[in-house]
């Protein structure tokens, strides 16, 4: 017992520690090629934060488990949205950059309305839908980049000097990406431990360990972020890891080990996760994003509605 606890109280440094470095590299290259907190937080931050996801994901549709990969990738979008970014928004919420956020905003609702029309009309996930998922992958990076190119060409770079050098920055935000896996991996398994060894049944470990655990580096990074005053790197991370763990996440997962939609729990006679899951989805990235893109800025109460989402969602779950 005591190993466990030791190497949970491990995991937690590494996860502060790493939340850190990978906040500050990603603001200071930021700063240096004078991109949008946001923008940077939509691609770079984003991939690391959603390495975890990729893993589990892709284990688990190798192994057979097709409704892990399924539901880690909806699950994770509704975590993401409406608790990380929900907490973000209630605390501290500010002005944003529509400019920065038409893009992956774009790709994500693009993505999501070709996840629901497969799940809504075949059922199945084929290694041609993973494909396809890859390919808006590939499409948005390049996008991403080419926008960035144009941003940066009208407006000087910050001298390198002044934060240091580049090499550093990325180092630290390979290293920060590193330390948050790690520890979010020690965090999981040895809270996972403790948990068994004082009698917590397995149905809740899953719905709260595990379930959390692939969504730790997007926590981290959003109070992070919060706590260095970046709140628009935290609300770049959550769309833009929202937009992997649909197009990359699914996309490797699906394209290596094709698999049909789970059938687990039922309301009114059909499949829950097309009634609740996927409609929440839409709603809760809805509630989040368009009105930051018509307004350019986020209100506390976004923040507070979609706890309440949140909530009353993990409590619907909790019933079934």
């Amino acid at each position: 017992m005591l190993i466990p606890v030791l190497l949970f109280a491990v995991g937690l440094v590494f996860l502060i520690k790493g939340g850190d470095w990978f906040v500050d590299a990603a603001t200071s290259i930021a700063r240096r090629f004078r991109l949008p907190e946001l923008l940077i937080g939509a691609t770079v931050v984003s991939i690391g934060t959603t390495l975890p996801e990729v893993m589990v994901s892709t284990t688990s549709a190798l192994s057979g488990h097709g409704e892990i990969a399924y539901g880690n990738a909806i699950g994770s979008v509704i975590c993401n949205t409406a608790l990380i970014a929900a907490v973000t928004v209630a605390i501290r919420p500010g002005k944003v950059d529509p400019k920065s956020l038409r893009l992956p905003v774009a790709f994500f609702f693009t993505a999501a309305a070709i996840y629901a029309g497969v799940a809504y009309t075949t059922g199945y996930f084929s290694r041609i839908t993973g494909i396809i998922f890859l390919t808006m992958f590939v499409a948005y990076m390049i996008a991403t980049v080419w926008q960035m190119k144009s941003h940066s060409q009208t407006v000087r770079p910050e001298p390198a000097a002044e934060d240091g050098s580049i090499v550093k920055d990325l180092v630290l935000l390979v290293a920060g990406a590193a330390l948050i896996a790690v520890g979010a991996d020690l965090l999981v398994d040895n809270g996972t431990l403790i948990a068994q060894a004082l009698g917590v049944p397995e149905s809740v470990i899953a719905l709260t360990f595990v379930a959390l655990g692939t969504s730790l580096p997007e926590l981290v990074t959003a109070i992070t972020s919060l706590a260095k005053g970046h709140g628009a790197l935290s609300l770049g991370n959550v769309i833009g890891a929202n937009l992997f763990n649909l197009v990359l996440v699914s996309g490797v997962s699906v394209t290596l080990a094709p698999f049909p939609i789970p059938q687990g729990s039922v309301i009114a006679g059909y499949n829950a996760s097309l009634v609740l899951d996927i409609p929440v989805m839409f709603l809760v990235m809805a509630l989040l994003t368009l009105p930051a893109l018509s307004r350019g800025k986020l209100r506390r109460v976004q923040g507070i509605v979609l706890l309440a989402i949140y909530a009353a969602f993990c409590a619907v779950q909790f019933t079934m």
